[in-house]
């Protein structure tokens, strides 16, 4: 991998950069006065947001394979057995560390984005128009993703929902999962209540059916069948959104803001300059020549390889496997570092060409799909006892992956979740939230306290006792 040099000024308490007379001599990030905020001055704001959402490390760098993929039974570390050797140790074999730049980063890259919006909705009570309306259920929408993630990483954390006067505002002891999960839903629900179905020309802001799919996500998450399906249905019933027909070309650059697209964070390769960051990279095939796409991280384990079923088309899709066709002419070599690599992280051939790069840099993020809305719906509806609705959303997706229908019952619906996102990051989350994470993954030493992540120590050290560790680290 290549070397990565990091300048780290100073780490403090939930991600804010240490606080000497600098911060202490600037204006309060949360005191605006008028004359500050020109018009528009909040939709700038808001595209800061979106622009962080693309650049924060811990957000959409190569730190989400650790902590969303690596630790299902789907993927491994992957690369060289060398190359970030102690990330393996930490995730495949679940040691994790409190001390780890990756950890720290997770943690305060979604709280400083947090910060940002916490700011913008601070702003908004000075505003009346509709766009400045929006830009705060913008912010909203956005504040509710990010705690949604942090819920998942770390069970109960800090709700810091004010604006950053001074930096005693960052030190708050834990809420509860039931709290964190009221403030989510009152941040989605009241983003949904507000953005627009869709923007035109302006793909990857936050949508009411954004809102939407994260709250019957969030209900699913919750044990809320009859909800989550209400607002999974909500979507559906919008006919704003459809699955793309071919699977196989749903994660090339083509199909960036698609129909099946509920939300994405947006990348791009602009006149020579690399407007994203190493998350696809990191995960390109580790070769030579023309094979030489990337780092090699977080690749698929046999036991994914095995899971499909014959004749599923998700497959090839998903994994690129040694000695086998690109579907584009070329023949992946063997002898590699890994047998198995990300298919979904692969990029056309022509637009390496067209780039002049190897190295996936425009492709967008897929945050969120249509098809994870249907599957929200079926379990939601198999759970709430409407077996027929959950047999045809579940079949929606099988009848796009080449498959024949089938009824529904939890253990399909589990094996449909888990083939079409392979590599996408919602394994690990799943297994935890069935509670099938001991019996799946306890082989390769998950305990029961490894479904939440412990906080960072920076984090708890700075808060002068006030934030504690979660439980057993």
């Amino acid at each position: 991998m290549k070397k990565i040099k990091i300048l780290i000024v100073s780490i403090s308490f939930l991600g804010i950069m240490s606080c000497g007379d600098d911060f202490l001599d600037r204006k309060p990030l949360g005191q605006s006065t008028t004359g500050d905020l020109s018009e528009g001055g909040l939709q700038a704001e808001v595209y800061g947001v979106y622009s962080k959402l693309r650049t924060q490390a811990g957000v959409s760098n190569w730190t989400k394979h650790w902590f969303q993929s690596i630790r299902s039974d789907d993927a491994m570390k992957g690369s060289t057995a060398n190359d970030a050797a102690e990330m393996g140790t930490i995730m495949d074999n679940y040691q994790y560390s409190k001390v780890k730049a990756e950890a720290n980063d997770n943690w305060s890259g979604h709280y400083n984005i947090i910060y940002d919006c916490n700011s913008i909705i601070k702003k908004s009570e000075n505003f009346t128009d509709n766009g400045s309306l929006i830009n705060k259920a913008e912010a909203q929408a956005v504040r509710g993703f990010l705690y949604f993630e942090l819920r998942r990483d770390y069970g109960e954390i800090p709700l810091v929902l004010n604006p950053i006067i001074s930096p005693q505002d960052v030190i708050k002891a834990k809420s509860t999962i039931a709290e964190v999960d009221a403030q989510i839903k009152a941040d989605l629900v009241a983003a949904a209540s507000v953005l627009p179905a869709t923007w035109s020309g302006q793909e990857g802001r936050a949508t009411s059916g954004m809102a939407k799919s994260y709250l019957a996500k969030l209900e699913l998450y919750q044990g809320n069948w009859s909800q989550s399906l209400i607002y999974a249905e909500e979507v559906i019933n919008s006919g704003i959104y459809s699955l793309n027909p071919d699977y196989d070309k749903l994660f090339f650059d083509g199909a960036d803001n698609g129909k099946e697209s509920v939300w994405e964070i947006q990348f791009a390769r602009l006149g020579g300059v690399n407007y994203s960051n190493n998350y696809w990279e990191s995960q390109g095939v580790r070769g030579a020549g023309t094979w030489d796409l990337g780092w090699g991280f977080n690749v698929p384990t046999t036991n994914l390889v095995n899971a499909y079923e014959p004749n599923d088309k998700r497959k090839a899709a998903t994994i690129l496997q040694e000695g086998t066709s690109d579907g584009f002419g070329n023949i992946l070599p063997t002898g590699l570092a890994q047998p198995n690599w990300n298919k979904k992280a692969y990029t056309l051939p022509s637009r390496r060409t067209l780039e002049g790069e190897n190295k996936n840099h425009w492709t967008n993020i897929k945050v969120l799909r249509y098809a994870d809305v249907l599957l929200i719906a079926a379990e939601a509806a198999l759970q709430s006892g409407n077996v027929a609705k959950a047999t045809t959303y579940l079949n929606m997706i099988r009848t796009r992956a080449g498959l024949g229908n089938v009824s529904a019952t939890l253990a399909a619906i589990k094996q449909e979740r888990r083939v079409e996102f392979g590599m996408e990051g919602e394994r690990f989350y799943d297994l935890v939230r069935w509670g099938d994470a001991v019996s799946v993954l306890g082989t390769l030493g998950y305990q029961d306290k490894h479904k939440h992540y412990p906080i960072p120590q920076s984090a708890i050290d700075q808060s002068g006792g006030v934030l504690v560790q979660n439980p057993n680290y």
